[in-house]
């Protein structure tokens, strides 16, 4: 089943973690609210969170799109908590350090345990008290928000029919379906010298076997993983469906029980050891099982991950890119695409035959890899088209347009997407208002 997906009214901000040092050495003033403030450092936390949290490397552009968002969305925040604190509205101190005492707890878990904690601790130049009091005052603005947006916008359920009626009626809030391309791929990534690279692997084997001798695998990633994204967070790679991750990782993970610890796994990355958390089918928002084209529940695995990266020097980036602008060069000129799959291909991921990849979503993919494609016509062969997996050269075999989606293909969770649409709209009614009443000054950085 296609997933409808509609942005939340209101997504309340994340508990700050042990990596916002950096951003609190900013202290300029983004914007004046009323007699608040919010700070230049509030929004590059929330931003470097973001991007953490979701493994993002976008462009300047969207990272300028995402800071006004965040600005905005702090904007809100404290309005909605001054108006909550106008209406008299509190919260319990026992409710509050319940979920300090939680936050807190999930730290040290994440990080392996309470020595791990407190050496991060020392790293960021933060104490237990100090953090504490960090997430008592952020907790405690968030409880409230979501107190007074409770009380002001009761949640309304929506009907089966009520929903497909406003379906009908408002086609343009909803989202269209992007397009789409049937593509066959031919991918050389750069690799580097078997000496370095055998040192990588002997490294993420050594590795292993401190995890087998006992030590925390949460902890070790902490300290000698080389992805930034996760190694703060014990490795954590949250749920993740088919197509999310890399083909290798999510290979690997689907071939672990739970609980067991992969062996080395070569990647374009490095060298990867894989542990699967969990294991757990992807719901609606009507609870019910997602399904796939064949009628089966969608799959989300949870797992952790230690990388250990090979360093690529730019000779072995250049041999690659050669050989990739030779090939292309081949195939521009009619060479059997399906037999320069086969003969030069380093693709990890799932493909069919002649490195069929299938429709794929052009919204899915990276900015330079959709320029790279948006313009061709079928059966025309792109440019050698660089992502971080290596040199990518495609063949166009079909494409379909963008459109909107049918009923058929939403019915089942089109009734909570309705309520929240029609929730949103209340939400930024009701913002407007509070926005209307409140000296807002922007300044610019």
């Amino acid at each position: 089943m296609k997933r409808l997906i509609v942005a939340s009214f209101l997504v309340l901000l994340p508990l700050p973690s042990l990596g916002a040092g950096e951003a609190q050495r900013l202290d300029g003033i983004a914007a004046v609210v009323n007699d608040d403030v919010v700070l230049q450092s509030d929004i590059e936390e929330q931003l470097a969170l973001f991007l953490m949290r979701n493994q993002a490397n976008p462009d300047s552009a969207t990272v300028d799109t995402l800071r006004v968002q965040i600005l905005n969305q702090l904007i809100d925040e404290k309005l909605i908590v001054a108006e909550a604190k106008r209406q008299g509205l509190t919260i319990a101190d026992a409710e509050v350090e319940r979920q300090v005492d939680e936050a807190v707890q999930e730290a040290k878990e994440r990080f392996g345990g309470e020595e791990a904690f407190h050496q991060q601790l020392q790293r960021e130049n933060l104490t237990e008290a100090k953090l504490r009091e960090k997430y008592r005052t952020d907790l405690r603005r968030q409880l409230l928000a979501k107190r007074l947006i409770t009380k002001q916008l009761p949640k309304k359920n929506v009907t089966a029919g009520e929903a497909e009626a406003y379906f009908k009626a408002h086609r343009d809030k909803f989202p269209r379906m992007p397009a789409e391309l049937k593509v066959q791929v031919i991918q050389i990534p750069a690799t580097a010298d078997s000496v370095t690279d055998a040192k990588a692997k002997a490294r993420a084997l050594g590795i292993r076997k401190r995890i087998l001798a006992g030590e925390k695998f949460a902890k070790l990633a902490a300290e000698v993983s080389e992805d930034p994204g996760t190694a703060r967070s014990g490795g954590d790679l949250g749920y993740f469906g088919r197509g999310e991750l890399d083909p290798t990782v999510e290979g690997a993970a689907a071939n672990l029980k739970i609980g067991e610890l992969s062996q080395p796994v070569h990647s374009s990355y490095g060298w990867h050891l894989v542990e699967v958390l969990d294991r757990d089918t992807l719901k609606t928002r009507a609870k019910r099982d997602s399904l796939d084209g064949q009628g089966r529940p969608v799959i989300e695995t949870h797992a952790r991950h230690i990388l250990i990266r090979v360093a690529v020097s730019e000779a072995d980036a250049e041999r690659a890119r050669k050989v990739a602008e030779r090939v292309r060069a081949e195939a521009a000129k009619g060479a059997n695409f399906g037999t320069l799959v086969r003969r030069y291909s380093k693709y990890p991921g799932k493909q069919g035959e002649d490195g069929d990849l299938g429709f794929i979503s052009l919204a899915t993919l990276q900015p330079n890899i959709r320029a790279g494609l948006d313009s061709l016509e079928t059966g025309e062969i792109s440019m050698v088209l660089l992502n971080p997996a290596g040199f990518n050269i495609f063949k166009v075999n079909d494409r379909k347009a963008e459109r909107e989606y049918q009923l058929e293909e939403i019915r089942e969770e089109l009734p909570d997407v309705v309520a929240q649409m029609i929730q949103r709209d209340r939400y930024e009614e009701w913002m407007k208002g509070l926005r209307a009443k409140a000296h807002i000054e922007i300044r610019n950085s």
